[in-house]
């Protein structure tokens, strides 16, 4: 079993008129296992929470721990955070030209197990994750989302996150951009890697239609780089009828 807790964290992100405060203060523990729903309104926080927890260094971290099983991830380089098992689906997965998804895959792995899969098993597994999420084997001699589709590089994530089998996963608005058959595929297969790998599971999203899915055991509400609200998935239902206007309008107030 392994556990996230992040602790009174704080975050700012540069700007070109200098570092702004994005999160005011979080607090949240994901247990393996779990699957957290994280939903608001824009600017809220939502995605500065992925990629700080993740290392992108345009995100300053001034204050609060995130411990991984009782590491603190924020000391760590990115690349040790992943080692660490900590995976992030990224909102708007970047094309990598050069790079062949078979190659970044089996290079990604061997960081993270120390040593490189038997190529025959490798190569079966790699063909079956991408056959559950419906891609063409064509797409493993593909260089990185290069010439992808959105709901392509999508399915490509869930392929890492099958594959890479991380202790925690943030997805980061990963229903963006997907028509109801891809989302229902996506879905699957998160349900899958999840199921397979008892991974703890961070699901960012604006909307409520993944979750009927991917069902959450927590809701939380971020609202001005704060945990506005917590509760269960019937929290996302009030969300659906409701929007974020009385968070919102609490706020102003």
């Amino acid at each position: 079993m392994s556990k996230l807790e992040i602790h009174d964290l704080q975050v700012s992100v540069n700007t070109d008129e200098g570092a702004k405060p994005i999160l005011h203060g979080v607090d949240l523990t994901i247990n393996s296992g779990e699957t957290h729903a994280i939903m608001g309104p824009n600017g809220s926080g939502k995605s500065t929470l992925a990629y700080s927890l993740a290392g992108h260094p345009n995100y300053e971290v001034t204050g609060g721990t995130a411990l991984l099983d009782g590491e603190n991830i924020l000391e760590m380089d990115v690349d040790e955070r992943a080692r660490a098992g900590l995976f992030l689906a990224m909102q708007y997965p970047v094309e990598v030209p050069g790079v062949s998804v078979s190659n970044f895959l089996r290079t990604a792995k061997t960081a993270i197990d120390g040593e490189a899969p038997k190529l025959r098993a490798w190569m079966k597994d790699l063909k079956g994750a991408m056959n559950s999420l419906k891609m063409d084997e064509a797409f493993i001699n593909r260089n990185i989302n290069e010439g992808f589709s959105g709901g392509e590089k999508k399915r490509h994530e869930i392929v890492q996150l099958e594959l890479l089998k991380p202790k925690m996963a943030i997805l980061d608005e990963t229903d963006s951009g997907l028509d109801v058959d891809a989302l229902r595929v996506v879905s699957e297969g998160i349900n899958h890697a999840k199921e397979t790998t008892a991974c703890g599971l961070v699901l960012i999203t604006h909307y409520t239609r993944i979750l009927r899915y991917v069902k959450p055991d927590f809701v939380h509400v971020f609202v001005d780089g704060r945990i506005a609200e917590e509760g269960g998935p019937e929290l996302a239902d009030k969300l659906e009828a409701e929007g974020y206007e009385s968070y919102v309008g609490a706020k102003a107030a």
